[in-house]
């Protein structure tokens, strides 16, 4: 085994790249843009949800306007569709676009663990670990949306210790339109990924493996696409103030 390089240093290409000042009313719209995100990769959002202008509005109380940047800002990302005279709703994949993310991340995640594992440092792996083992944790509680939430986090952690943070970027949409499609397409209960993958492709990265790290994600994601099959949902109107009773309980405390 490689010894493991320390720690980088503050302006080491994994950082990430200063934020650019917060415009008026940006930091209220990102925190409702996290809000829907996080419904939908966590699946307390189902493809196919009608997203209401008026109900959003009332349950985030920001004007409609408001919602409406939100929700263009999720439709570029692929994660909602909005539809003229029908509005928005949660995008359901279909299976040829289920086909190519999975292809995309194959090509993009397999590369970036070859670099990885040049460079990647001890602190780093133990940090991986960390998440691997939450993701464990929450399987075991049966919290399904902490368990979602914990594996898109370990793949999109993988991509920016990476060093390339536009890469790192686009992997994470990846994810969370995977999550969409293993919504779609997965078994009830199965978030595709396996956590003992998970902790053997860490073995591989402190190992410095890097041509056995990036077949082993080639071997992750086609064992994921693998497992779908073919089942369509029906659409469906949720009830907001239930999805969203947590982020109104934070809401009001702060104000």
């Amino acid at each position: 085994m490689k010894e493991r390089r320390s720690a980088p240093a503050a302006n080491d290409t994994d950082a990430v790249a200063p934020k650019k000042p917060a415009r008026k009313g940006s930091g209220r719209h990102e925190s409702i843009y996290q809000a829907i995100s996080n419904a939908v990769i966590e699946h307390r959002l189902k493809p196919g949800a009608r997203l209401r202008e008026d109900a959003l509005a009332e349950v985030f109380s920001i004007s409609r306007t408001g919602i409406r940047k939100v929700l263009q800002r999720l439709a570029l990302e692929q994660l909602i569709t909005l539809t003229p005279g029908k509005g928005a709703a949660v995008a359901r994949p279909s299976a040829k676009e289920a086909r190519e993310v999975f292809d995309a991340r194959r090509m993009i995640e397999s590369a970036l663990m070859s670099r990885l594992a040049s460079r990647v440092t001890a602190a780093q792996i133990k940090e991986l670990r960390d998440l691997a083992r939450q993701e464990l944790q929450a399987l075991k509680g049966h919290e399904q949306s902490a368990a979602i939430k914990a594996s898109a986090a370990f793949h999109g952690r993988l991509a920016e210790l990476a060093g390339n943070q536009t890469l790192a970027r686009f992997v994470a949409q990846l994810c969370s339109r995977s999550s969409l499609i293993l919504a779609v397409y997965g078994h009830p209960n199965d978030l595709g990924c396996d956590c003992n993958d998970h902790n053997q492709l860490v073995d591989l990265l402190e190992a410095g493996n890097s041509d056995g790290a990036a077949a082993f994600m080639q071997s992750h994601l086609h064992a994921i696409e693998a497992s779908l099959s073919i089942d369509g949902v029906e659409d469906e109107t949720p009830d907001l103030h239930d999805v969203f009773a947590v982020y109104q309980g934070e809401e009001s405390e702060t104000l």
